[in-house]
């Protein structure tokens, strides 16, 4: 049967949409490719960063809902979004991370990797991991960082869990993840296949409070399917191994389905296509304000709530 192929893209909470704008583009140098509105709360953006093209797998998405209080840490959440970087970049990314006055920790090695965490402005933990990994990418040329340092996508992704016992034979069953190995209380599941976002790491802490959505916080991580028929298959595997998947829901750019693993962490499959340039120019990916057809005709009452965005202004401007 199908197993899901990897990280499609992870969705967070952020606060104001202009700082997050600021960081994810102007500091970590990932491309604005989709400025949109959350489709269930169109009264708020929902800003997609990615490579050149906006390849599934590079795709870091917010809702920002900057009236929103901070989220709590627990589990039933992705504690932490990893991306990958070259080897040899983390020299340059602590220097630019420090330039730029954000919080950064220690490099730390993790499964044989060399790993430099942070924090974005919003409180959410980030990683940056070395890998020679093959993966798609595209290099973005307006990019404010170098191409031989550029984020190629996704890494791993981070869970806390009350259960290992549950959560991780539903990532077997469901998704098709392999249990490779553990270190230091987290235990790495991979993906089929490689590429990026092939792992989920997990750890389990019974005594831990169960966390809550807020800013800051990873709201929902959605992984790869190629097509309709796949989704439904791997649909059929999820529903299977006692989860409830929602229907089918067009989200235009891609199709998803919703569900919560027995953990509580919310998770998604996402089709490959049709993909962002369905509706836009490669060349001009996020210049402005994109709707579903069917928000269309609301465009006036939403742009009239949306604050305006600016492009970031260079790190040594600010």
């Amino acid at each position: 049967m199908s197993p899901a192929h990897g990280i499609h893209h992870v969705t967070a909470i952020c606060g104001d949409a202009q700082e997050n704008l600021d960081f994810y583009t102007g500091i970590l140098g990932l491309r604005l490719v989709k400025r949109s509105v959350n489709q269930n709360a169109p009264d708020t953006y929902h800003l997609f960063y990615a490579d050149a093209e906006g390849h599934p797998g590079t795709d870091m998405t917010f809702f920002p809902w900057p009236g929103m209080p901070p989220g709590r840490k627990g589990v039933g959440l992705a504690v932490e979004v990893g991306f990958a970087v070259p080897d040899g970049s983390l020299a340059f990314w602590a220097e630019r991370l420090a330039g730029a006055g954000a919080e950064v920790g220690g490099r730390v090695s993790r499964f044989g990797e060399t790993t430099l965490r942070l924090r974005d402005p919003h409180g959410l933990e980030l990683a940056l991991t070395e890998t020679a990994e093959p993966r798609e990418f595209a290099p973005w040329a307006q990019s404010p960082v170098p191409e031989r340092h550029q984020i190629r996508g996704f890494h791993a992704v981070r869970l806390w869990e009350w259960n290992l016992g549950v959560t991780g034979p539903f990532l077997e069953q469901a998704l098709g993840c392999e249990r490779v190995g553990e270190e230091g209380g987290w235990h790495r599941f991979g993906a089929d296949g490689g590429g990026s976002g092939r792992w989920v790491e997990v750890r389990e802490l019974p005594a831990e409070r169960r966390g809550a959505w807020g800013v800051g916080t990873v709201h929902h991580v959605a992984f790869q399917v190629a097509d309709d028929e796949e989704q439904l298959a791997v649909r059929q595997r999820v529903a299977a191994a006692g989860a409830h998947p929602t229907p089918v829901i067009d989200r235009f750019w891609f199709r998803s389905v919703y569900f919560k693993e027995p953990g509580g962490v919310l998770f998604e499959l996402a089709t490959l296509g049709p993909g962002f340039t369905v509706d836009e120019h490669p060349s001009h990916l996020g210049e402005r304000l994109i709707l579903p057809p069917w928000l269309e005709q609301r465009r006036r009452e939403i742009e009239a709530v949306l604050p305006p965005l600016l492009a970031p202004a260079p790190m040594d401007q600010r």
